[in-house]
């Protein structure tokens, strides 16, 4: 789809919650996009520097009555959109002009659906982010390429998740899925969406000369750990087969005491518990979700690109992580034959 002038048209999504110190240059930048005619939606989950946003041609400001969350939001941003293809920026990410056009005609092309930036950190654009995040087996996903030159991811590749600092996705695709699940608020809502795609036999990509420069902070309190860890046990239960459950009962259950572990270790036990919690009361939900998820799939598990090595580098590796691969690995090895 292009617009009267021959650009082509991309409706962008990006979120606002609390402080914002880079949300100014992110707005900026989107705007300065070339090879794209923008419309910017700019959703106001209660943040103090939207305020602060010089009004502008295709900026649309929303502000709902209570925080969405990061899933609720990106719904909410892309319900309007008229372009063939829609983007996510975070808010603290600096796009540079040619990015959003490259990744976009990615995400177009058969096969794909959905394509990320190659995402660098925005003091040192020669070092990544991340190029794609690995899925392992329990459902952890992390940074790819984390703190890597970013001369060795030049090439294009197929990406297990997709990062939500900055994605296109096609428009008819994200309206066919429903968006994000609204449930998750906050987290590990990319990931879900991304092995969406694989289950359709699509393959999500990564654009390494679409540059976009990340103030990356890897922030810690309760919330995030309780929604990280929820929402890894939403996605693991209801997106794999039951077949694959079974088979990764053993993975599964250590991989609970370890966080169990972690948990306790770092103060946030609370936070881990309530998350189980919070999945009982919901097992409703997750029973339809399942259902959903597994009638709209059209490939096995066995297509699904999983790992079972957990080397994340922007986050300290526990204790005991050595051995933990280990297991795995080699259980892995035992049963992945017999994941359809």
């Amino acid at each position: 789809m292009t617009d009267s002038t021959g650009g082509a048209r991309l409706d962008v999504v990006m979120l606002a919650y609390g402080k914002e110190p880079w949300l100014a240059e992110a707005v900026d930048a989107v705007f300065a996009s070339a090879g794209v005619d923008v419309t910017l939606t700019l959703v106001d989950n209660g943040s103090e520097s939207v305020a602060a946003i010089t009004p502008r041609p295709g900026l649309r400001v929303l502000k709902p009555t209570e925080n969405t969350g990061f899933a609720g939001g990106c719904n909410l941003g892309a319900a309007d959109a008229q372009s063939d293809a829609i983007a996510f920026v975070n808010s603290d990410a600096v796009v540079t002009p040619d990015a959003l056009a490259k990744v976009r005609a990615v995400a177009l092309e058969p096969g794909v659906g959905a394509a990320m930036a190659s995402i660098r950190y925005a003091d040192r654009l020669d070092v990544v982010n991340t190029s794609g995040n690995p899925l392992h087996l329990a459902g952890l996903s992390w940074a790819g390429g984390n703190e890597e030159p970013a001369d060795r991811h030049a090439a294009r590749t197929a990406v297990p998740t997709l990062s939500g600092c900055t994605f296109v996705i096609r428009a008819d695709l994200w309206r066919e899925l429903g968006g994000f699940p609204t449930e998750y608020f906050a987290y590990h809502e990319d990931t879900e969406l991304s092995v969406r795609l694989w289950q359709r036999g699509l393959t999500p990509a990564y654009v390494p000369d679409a540059v976009v420069g990340h103030h990356y902070e890897f922030s810690r309190n309760d919330l995030k750990f309780y929604l990280l860890e929820r929402n890894r046990l939403l996605t693991v239960l209801t997106v794999y087969r039951m077949r694959t459950i079974l088979l990764l009962l053993p993975v599964l259950a250590l991989t609970e005491l370890a966080m169990l572990a972690t948990a306790v270790a770092g103060g946030w036990l609370r936070p881990k518990v309530r998350g189980w919690g919070w999945i009982w009361r919901n097992r409703g939900f997750l029973r339809t979700r399942r259902r959903q998820l597994q009638a709209e799939r059209v490939v096995g598990d066995a297509a699904l690109p999983l790992t079972p090595d957990f080397t994340p580098s922007n986050v300290e590796a526990p204790p005991g992580i050595g051995l933990y691969n280990a297991f795995v690995r080699a259980w892995w090895s035992l049963v992945r034959r017999f994941v359809r």
